[in-house]
């Protein structure tokens, strides 16, 4: 790289010339006045009042000063909390100089007579090279401060928030109530509370409540022992015994039923637990983290949940928004679904139109980002070209006859009769539930008519 593109690709950094004669410091400074906004000084004094009150990126000082030298220069620069690169100028370039100025932190120096834009270059390189780590700490931060948050995609206030709390929350031991609708991403947020945990080295389980009956559910979490309940056949461990050390996650907590309530509400305070059917008392280690979508304070109220397992439960809240509450975060989810259902259909590369970004932003979203998700597969299924069109989301989504307005006022260069009569059998089947006479009526075709349509067009039923 030559200087020019070297100075072309910094932003100008600061530069503290010290020398005690003032010819060679006003020359220096001229020379790189240019590229550097140039500080002078005249001694150790009156640097050190300047290292004290600007931000200087680059020193460079002559060894031999009035008083106080080049090498106390460095030794003070040394001591500052985001201390400068410091060169020295000296007409005596033995190896001993040199290695003791290293020693003491100096990056670099130079012999007099000075060759300026051999030393230019040798200022300018060290910045970048400096700036380049700054910028690679800067990246690694931010990497961190995601990390364990990468499956969480929104950049809106309220995702802004849920991040925070779970940045904050998950080196601690405190146990977590999730909050939010289905296909929030409760179970995500919890994953992520468990990856930037000191856990996270450890295994997360998770426990989806309300797909299991009272009796199961107990011998899910806590285990059961051979003969406890009939079908017992053998020695089972439960999900506390398997997390121990590591996390687990109760989703739909509220679906707890009285009995277990109570076995939770122990292993929570005590950390110790029986197996069904057994006396044996058991420790474990487990974080839990518990979700649901309704309103437990509600359900305390009204005698269906225990007010004790609440408030133990219940040390930190986070409140998942719905996606009606965050429609910017529409895109990047949308851009994020797109990657990775497109690759799983070999449809790499496909995008959305701008019709059907419309609207998905219109759309209220009862179903969150999982309804969402499920949207944009159904489009990337369905589409026949590499973008999608309002034609091909679901019909709950865009009803036919706002697909086909939409379709002949924003993409009527591509699409033709033929396409349109495909987005309208579609949809007519779609909201007749795949009854082919009732649907051939809505369209007004024969029967017969449709099949052969929907052979024609290849229509999946």
């Amino acid at each position: 790289m030559s200087l020019s593109d070297y100075r072309s690709s910094l932003s100008e950094p600061t530069l503290l010339i010290v020398d005690d004669e003032k010819p060679t410091r006003e020359g220096l400074r001229k020379a790189f006045e240019d590229q550097f906004d140039v500080y002078v000084a005249d001694g150790y004094e009156s640097a050190v009042n300047l290292l004290d009150h600007e931000r200087i990126d680059l020193v460079l000082t002559d060894l031999k000063l009035g008083g106080k030298g080049g090498m106390d220069v460095l030794k003070y620069c040394q001591k500052l909390s985001n201390a400068p690169l410091c060169f020295l100028m000296t007409a005596y370039g033995s190896v001993d100089v040199a290695v003791k100025a290293m020693k003491l932190g100096a990056y670099d120096y130079a012999t007099k007579p000075l060759n300026l834009d051999k030393l230019e270059m040798m200022l300018l390189r060290a910045f970048q090279g400096r700036q380049a780590i700054i910028e690679n700490q800067s990246l690694k931060q931010q990497l961190d401060d995601r990390l364990g948050l990468e499956r969480l995609i929104g950049n809106s206030e309220a995702m802004e928030n849920v991040f925070n709390v779970i940045r904050q929350v998950a080196p601690s031991r405190a146990t977590v109530l999730i909050q939010g609708e289905s296909g929030t991403g409760k179970e995500l947020a919890a994953q992520a509370i468990h990856s930037l945990s000191p856990r996270k080295e450890k295994i997360i389980k998770a426990v989806h409540c309300a797909a299991l009956s009272p009796q199961l559910l107990e011998s899910e979490l806590f285990g059961h022992e051979k003969g406890a309940f009939t079908g017992a056949f053998e020695k089972r461990i439960g999900r506390f015994e398997e997390a121990d050390g590591g996390t687990l996650f109760l989703d739909e907590i509220g679906e707890i039923d009285e009995q277990t309530q109570v076995k939770l509400l122990r292993v929570l305070g005590e950390r110790k637990f029986e197996r069904v059917g057994g006396n044996k008392v058991i420790e474990t280690d487990v974080r839990v983290i518990a979700a649901t979508n309704k309103n437990l304070k509600d359900m305390v109220e009204a005698g269906e949940f225990r007010e004790d397992l609440y408030y133990r439960i219940n040390v930190v809240t986070i409140d998942m928004p719905p996606l009606r509450n965050r429609l910017g975060d529409i895109p990047l989810l949308v851009k994020s679904f797109l990657a990775d259902i497109g690759e799983e259909n070999e449809k790499p590369g496909i995008q959305l139109s701008e019709a059907a970004e419309k609207s998905l932003l219109q759309y209220d979203w009862p179903g969150n980002v999982r309804e969402l998700r499920t949207a944009i597969e159904h489009g990337i299924v369905l589409s026949r070209t590499s973008e999608i069109q309002p034609g091909d989301l679901p019909a709950s989504i865009v009803p036919a006859t706002d697909q086909l307005a939409q379709a002949a006022t924003t993409t009527l260069p591509t699409l033709n009769l033929a396409d349109l009569e495909r987005v309208a059998i579609i949809r007519s089947l779609e909201e007749t539930g795949d009854n082919k006479t009732l649907a051939a009526e809505r369209l007004g075709i024969s029967r017969r008519t449709l099949h052969r349509k929907i052979n024609e067009y290849r229509i999946d039923i």
